[in-house]
């Protein structure tokens, strides 16, 4: 006999991946006490972007293995330099922890290629043992998968909700993968750039009236990371919106499609 019981998960995923976030948090700032490695430059990656990345955001991943020495070489100068807050200036930490996840994101897809999808590289339970799960990064001897960098470093190190924008899972419902590196000399200009762009793409989001939108799921996922740089999500939307949405607006979200990003 099989009993189902009905209720609701969400609360209680967000308390696992609080507790997750803030052990990650912890172990990070361990490791980064005991660095001693200086900024990087993004240059190699930087001209991989360009060239195998479209303005539409749009991937050619067997260009990155095609080019597999020179985007190796750049992996493994992520590998060999972990940010400390003795050396990296904020905005430099923060575009390696964009950029590094970018990166090993299309290494992985790269790794498992061709696929149709990020979820079948690993299929699994979220937060326990999904793709984003694979310790398949290594920096400065230490293990990291996906989720450490995204849950445990960016989000909660920095409190920028535009690195939503920024960060690419390999999808199309994702918004797009910007075609050069991010680097700290124009961060701040990059990150308003992509959050602008992806709240006024209509494949992302539909804001079609003050009154009536439908929005990615990434504005109810994490809502409380746009509320901490706003009044309200509708507020941050606001910020970067060609047209500006009520505060009462009749908000659906789209469905999300997890089909490969590829050209």
């Amino acid at each position: 006999m099989h009993i189902v019981f009905h209720f609701s998960t969400k609360p209680i995923i967000q308390i696992l991946t609080l507790v997750f976030s803030m052990n990650l948090v912890a172990c990070f700032h361990v490791r980064e006490r005991d660095s001693q490695s200086k900024p990087i430059s993004h240059a190699a990656f930087d001209s991989l972007l360009r060239k195998h990345v479209n303005t539409e955001g749009w991937v050619n991943y067997e260009g990155f293995i095609k080019d597999s020495v020179l985007f190796n070489a750049y992996l493994s100068l992520l590998s060999q330099n972990l940010p400390n807050d003795k050396y990296w200036q904020p905005n430099e930490q923060k575009a390696y922890w964009i950029n590094a996840y970018n990166a090993f994101t299309i290494k992985l897809i790269c790794n498992h290629y061709p696929i149709e999808s990020i979820k079948d590289v690993q299929k699994g339970i979220p937060f326990v043992s999904d793709t984003w799960q694979i310790d398949f990064i290594t920096i400065e001897g230490k293990k990291y998968n996906l989720n450490n960098i995204e849950h445990g470093i960016l989000r909660p190190k920095f409190r920028d909700a535009r690195i939503h924008a920024a960060i690419n899972c390999a999808s199309k419902s994702c918004p797009k993968l910007l075609n050069e590196a991010f680097v700290a000399e124009k961060l701040d200009k990059q990150l308003d750039e992509v959050m602008h762009m992806f709240i006024n793409d209509v494949l992302k989001n539909k804001i079609v009236s003050p009154k009536k939108a439908e929005l990615s799921k990434i504005f109810t996922w994490f809502a409380g990371d746009f509320k901490k740089n706003a009044p309200s999500v509708i507020a941050f939307i606001n910020k970067f919106s060609n047209i500006q949405l009520n505060e009462n607006a009749e908000i659906d979200y789209l469905e999300y499609d997890w089909q490969l990003n590829q050209q």
